[in-house]
């Protein structure tokens, strides 16, 4: 906590009248003569001469004492007023203000107490203890100063302190993974428990695609069917295969030759003929039938029947049919070609060319990235390590970029920005660890403080 602002000018000022009070009161008691001619003490506040050859055993001594010993029991309540942030007893900020100041008030408090003696073995192991605490308290409230502005200075970006070792081994794997990518893949191996081709099922698999037993078309169904045994059929593959070419040719000339018929909602169709199934699917019916003819609306299974078209405003009725002649109808006019698209622009039909690896370049990076890059990032304590420091790392970077190719710069760029970022990180631990450092020697010497000197007041109280 910052002690620079003006929320601690009212602490200051306490801090410093109770600290001139103090001094009046020993002086008054103990050294009258050293009192200046205008301050004159009330006779409830001098004490008379008792027995005690120390301070510490008289009446003000002893309240020197029980102050000093209350404020040491109120800085140890401190951690559990942190732990306990919904308690309605003061906010956590005040707490800290107070403990600050107030372990600060201890410093004359126990100076007067002992009076200026270190006394036995005991109480000299009592102030060397005190005197560990309020320095080591001092020590981390001047840090507390210094390091956010030094952390704000040399770190550009802060990171959660709790997500740098996920951080950290994420660099690590981008690593392996560019790593990785340079060598070319190994071959893959059949697994030991697929079992090998088998030559018949290669034969089967090189045979002619069976024939629908109904429209004699090839489908899905009838080539599942030669695979699991059934005969194959020459002559329905052959008419398949007549009826499949010839099929569009026909649809044309009879598409040009006789008009389209007016659309018209529920008409009827004449039924087509009869015809042999044996494959009872959906699918199967619909690419049975001959392309262009239609399916009467009565051989239509139920279930299988399409939704009724909308309704549409009746056509105009078609023209009167001309009495039928022997003479084949005319061959139509052929067709004008197509005119042939224009052709698209080189930029974008033509897609950039790729750059073209370069072994000796790539060879180069996976031994940087395995000899250098990998042990600094995968390290615990980077800081321990060459590429920590930044006029290495920037020659090192450059030499690398001089041995490799035009096109794998980039790369080299991109492995050099995780190594600042690990090294930004290995900085902050470093700033974090001394900004919370002194807490491991403040707290339980504190703790120990406290215990000891709650022995030492019930020793003094009891067996003197």
């Amino acid at each position: 906590m910052r002690i620079n602002n003006w929320k601690h000018f009212p602490w200051l000022v306490f801090v410093c009248l109770a600290t001139i009070a103090a001094c009046i009161l020993y002086a008054g008691n103990f050294h009258p003569d050293a009192l200046p001619s205008w301050i004159h003490l009330p006779a409830s506040l001098v004490q008379t001469p008792t027995e005690h050859h120390t301070v510490g055993g008289t009446p003000l001594g002893l309240a020197f004492g029980a102050i000093s010993l209350a404020i040491f029991v109120f800085a140890a309540l401190l951690s559990l007023r942190k732990k306990i942030p919904l308690w309605r007893v003061g906010t956590v900020q005040r707490w800290l203000r107070a403990h600050i100041w107030l372990t600060l008030l201890t410093i004359p408090l126990v100076i007067l107490h002992s009076g200026f003696r270190l006394g036995g073995p005991m109480t000299t192991f009592l102030m060397a203890l005190y005197g560990i605490v309020m320095v080591s308290g001092i020590y981390g409230l001047f840090l507390q100063h210094l390091m956010p502005r030094l952390m704000k200075e040399r770190l550009p970006a802060e990171t959660v302190f709790e997500q740098i070792p996920h951080i950290r081994s994420q660099l690590a794997a981008a690593a392996e993974k560019m790593r990785d990518s340079f060598k070319p893949a190994p071959p893959k191996k059949p697994g030991a428990g697929a079992p090998a081709p088998s030559g018949a099922k290669a034969a089967t698999a090189g045979a002619a695609v069976m024939a629908s037993t109904k429209g004699e078309l090839s489908t899905p169904v009838a080539r599942a069917k030669s695979v699991t045994g059934s005969a194959i059929t020459a002559a329905p593959v052959a008419a398949a295969a007549t009826s499949a070419s010839a099929g569009p040719a026909a649809k044309t000339m009879e598409s040009e030759a006789e008009p389209a018929p007016a659309s018209i909602p529920n008409a009827a169709v004449k039924p087509a003929a009869p015809k042999a199934e044996t494959i009872g699917t959906p699918t199967a019916r619909v690419q049975s039938d001959p392309p262009g003819e239609p399916v009467a609306r009565t051989d239509v299974p139920a279930g299988d029947q399409a939704a009724p078209s909308p309704p549409v405003a009746p056509a105009a009725p078609p023209p009167a049919e001309k009495p039928a002649t022997t003479s084949p109808p005319p061959a139509p006019a052929a067709k004008p070609a197509a005119p042939a698209a224009a052709p698209r622009p080189a930029a974008s039909a033509a897609a950039k060319p790729a750059a073209p690896a370069d072994p000796a370049s790539e060879a180069v990076l996976v031994e940087f990235i395995e000899r250098q890059i990998l042990p600094y990032l995968q390290a615990r304590r980077g800081d321990r390590m060459r590429l920590n420091n930044p006029r290495f790392s920037d020659d090192t970077f450059r030499f690398v970029k001089l041995r490799v190719a035009e096109v794998y710069r980039s790369r080299v760029e991109e492995i050099q920005g995780w190594c600042d970022e690990r090294r930004m990180l290995d900085l902050q631990v470093r700033l974090q660890h001394w900004l919370h450092g002194w807490l491991f020697v403040h707290v339980p010497f504190s703790f120990l403080l406290l215990m000891l000197t709650i022995w030492h007041a019930s020793v003094t109280l009891f067996y003197y």
